[in-house]
């Protein structure tokens, strides 16, 4: 049952900056009369519930190690316990559809749908997801259609992992060892397989094109990843993939900008300094203007932690800041429902606690998610 309070003498964050009107919500939604029991959170700060674009890092939580997890439903709903203590009340789990086996193959991908189907009902944070395929894995298009139809999948990136260098030089891939490990594969028969999908490379761009127009057909939101061009983006953006996620290159995401497209970086990337691959500096980006929404990608805590860094460093005002965790993803996947505070939109927020800028409450859908330290006594007492 979602709560019925008016939070009064907080400071809320609302699209044009912050200010000390109070907050109400009943019924799950942000309501312009004050409702229920009044709680008094003067001295805190209420800021929209954080939206995760993109985020991998529960591959921890339902494959910590080989044969460790065999109730993967469990390790999702303990998943989204973490993704409550961060403040993200929205998370989409980045589930890869892969050459690359283990928790990144097909088998895996379609366990991990199941499973999230079984246990949405039980986690407070809005569980979502999406599958990202990997291009040159040709021969199984239809397995992967058939799960983002049978699940229900709204969002799908194409990926291409493939070190297509090396292979065309005639050279082993790096880490050949320690992949063919996870995907259960010798380093022999995984050289050959990832050798006949860079023969067949020809391929891809047709297969590619009709498959992104199958599921574009079906509302399917579509984007790339790790472009490196503006040919790159370009090229997505013909076949209907109008998100970039984490461009590797200022000329990709200029690119993006350009053409009206969504563009995510990577709150790690940010709170780093720069990625640890040596593209793009999601900072350096974010300050020329080209950043709509920036994901998790392996680190859920990292989100509300860039944002505020992204304030403190003057990069950003933290409207600005906020809203590229919040109501820019949402803008991104198309709910319109959450990401800012205002009157009909879900009641999803968090509460920051003075002094410390510790996430102390998250709420999802007027729900408690989480909640710790003294702040609880306001709200029961």
């Amino acid at each position: 049952m979602s709560l019925a309070l008016t939070l009064e003498g907080a400071q809320v964050l609302r699209p044009d900056g912050p200010d000390a009107a109070p907050l109400a919500i009943a019924g799950g939604v942000v309501t312009e009369a004050p409702a229920g029991r009044a709680v008094d959170l003067s001295g805190y700060m209420i800021l929209p519930g954080i939206v995760d674009i993109h985020g991998d890092g529960f591959e921890r939580h339902v494959a910590p190690r080989r044969g460790a997890m065999k109730d993967m439903g469990g390790g999702i709903v303990a998943c989204a316990s973490e993704m409550a203590t961060g403040g993200i009340t929205t998370g989409v789990l980045a589930q890869f559809f892969s050459w690359e086996g283990g928790l990144r193959g097909p088998e895996f991908s379609r366990a991990m749908l199941e499973a999230l189907s079984d246990v949405r009902g039980r986690a407070e944070v809005d569980l979502r997801v999406q599958l990202r395929l990997e291009t040159h894995l040709l021969d199984l298009y239809a397995e992967f259609e058939s799960q983002v139809d049978g699940f229900g999948v709204d969002y799908v990136v194409f990926n291409d992992h493939l070190p297509h260098d090396r292979l065309a030089a005639g050279k082993r891939p790096a880490r050949l060892a320690g992949t063919a490990l996870k995907s259960r594969r010798s380093p022999e028969a995984l050289l050959t397989l990832m050798q006949e999908m860079h023969a067949r490379r020809g391929e891809v761009p047709g297969a590619v094109g009709a498959l992104a127009a199958r599921l574009a057909a079906r509302g399917v939101r579509l984007g790339s990843h790790d472009d490196q061009s503006a040919r790159d983006r370009t090229e997505w953006r013909a076949r209907g993939c109008r998100i970039a996620e984490f461009p590797e290159t200022l000329e990709a995401a200029e690119a993006a900008r350009a053409g009206g497209d969504g563009i995510v970086l990577g709150a790690p990337n940010v709170m780093r300094g720069g990625s640890h691959k040596g593209n793009a500096s999601a900072l350096d980006l974010i300050a020329l203007g080209l950043c709509d929404a920036l994901a998790s990608d392996y680190h859920y805590p990292s989100l509300w932690r860039a944002a505020l860094f992204l304030e403190r460093a003057g990069v950003l005002d933290l409207a600005g800041a906020w809203a590229l965790v919040s109501e820019g993803p949402a803008r991104l996947l198309g709910l319109d429902d959450r990401g800012t505070l205002e009157p009909g939109r879900r009641a999803d927020f968090v509460v920051l606690e003075p002094g410390s800028d510790r996430l102390v409450a998250t709420f999802a859908g007027g729900r408690v998610a989480w909640m710790a330290g003294d702040v609880a006594a306001r709200f029961m007492g």
